[in-house]
């Protein structure tokens, strides 16, 4: 029993140190693999080459990728530590980008309730089976179309202004021991919940998204277990081939729209996980006096504030 007990343990041991080998040269040859990719952009972003669509494809969600970012994380973070004003900055860059596209994708909630508007009026006012916008080649789609376009407007307020409501602290939290914690603890729990809980979560919703848009786009449909070399392998046969399939006869065709969305949705997710890792840790190492430092956050002017309730 002791040698088949010890035995396990050198063998858990021996695992963990393959792991901490491999992760360490990951890490190492991410700055090769990112400065060849910078140096050849034809190899990956020339998509008149089916090849370089596969590789973009493949490199898209695989293992480089992800030491890809994280050194560039970790080198970003490694510098911040020595220059607190660049790291800062970083968040002031980041949460800038989150808020500008947040507050222009938030229009699209006026435009879902414009074009309702104008769809009751052709439906029941001008009994009209169609809308046409525009002169010489209009364009001319059956109202069921609009109709069902109106979830692209919802998907895009949800999948862009996500990270904008994060950073405007909009989201509901459940607060178990948060409030009753020193402003340092809370800046700890903050770091721990970026690194253990966002970033995870977002990576792992990454590589099955980004598999699942190109699947709607191009075929033969690659998947995330398919090699480098069968890709390439693939994309002698490789052709473009768009979601246009809508649920209805005269429905809204554009539903890849949706899957790109996600991509998008995960992607600022996992830039947002990063910035408030660093704000995070600002924070906790300037004090209190750094909290909502270089915060953009929208004020509402007097008289904008909802009501909540109505006086009689």
């Amino acid at each position: 029993m002791e040698e088949s007990g010890a035995g396990g343990l050198g063998a858990a041991l021996g695992a963990f140190g393959d792991g901490v080998i491999w992760a360490l040269q990951n890490f190492a040859m991410a700055f090769y693999n990112f400065g060849y990719a910078i140096t050849h952009p034809q190899l990956w972003l020339d998509w008149s080459n089916k090849e370089a669509v596969m590789r973009f494809v493949y490199f898209g969600a695989s293992v480089e990728f992800f030491f890809v970012c994280a050194t560039i994380f970790l080198v970003l973070f490694g510098f911040g530590l020595w220059r607190n004003g660049f790291l800062w900055n970083i968040v002031r860059v980041l949460e800038g980008f989150a808020n500008v596209v947040g507050r222009f994708a938030a229009w699209a909630g006026l435009l879902m309730v414009l074009q309702q508007v104008i769809i009751v009026f052709m439906q029941r006012i001008f009994t009209r089976p169609d809308i046409v916008f525009g002169f010489g080649v209009p364009l001319q789609f059956d109202i069921s179309w609009y109709a069902e376009e109106l979830k692209l407007y919802n998907a895009m307020v949800v999948a862009l202004c996500l990270t904008y409501t994060f950073v405007q602290g909009g989201h509901v939290r459940v607060d178990l021991v948060y409030s009753a914690v020193s402003f340092r603890t809370k800046r700890i729990i903050d770091m721990i919940g970026s690194i253990i809980f966002m970033i995870p979560m977002a990576t792992l919703i990454w590589m099955y998204s980004w598999f699942f848009m190109w699947r709607h786009l191009i075929t033969p449909k690659p998947a995330a277990s398919n090699t480098l070399e069968l890709l390439m392998r693939k994309s002698k046969l490789m052709k473009w081939n768009v979601e246009t399939i809508g649920f209805s006869p005269n429905g809204f065709n554009g539903y890849f729209l949706f899957k790109i969305l996600i991509v998008a949705l995960v992607g600022m997710i996992f830039i947002q996980a990063w910035t408030f890792f660093f704000r995070s840790y600002l924070e906790w190492k300037e004090g209190e006096a750094s909290e909502g430092k270089h915060f953009d956050k929208d004020v509402m002017e007097e008289g904008e504030e909802p009501y909540d309730h109505a006086e009689f």
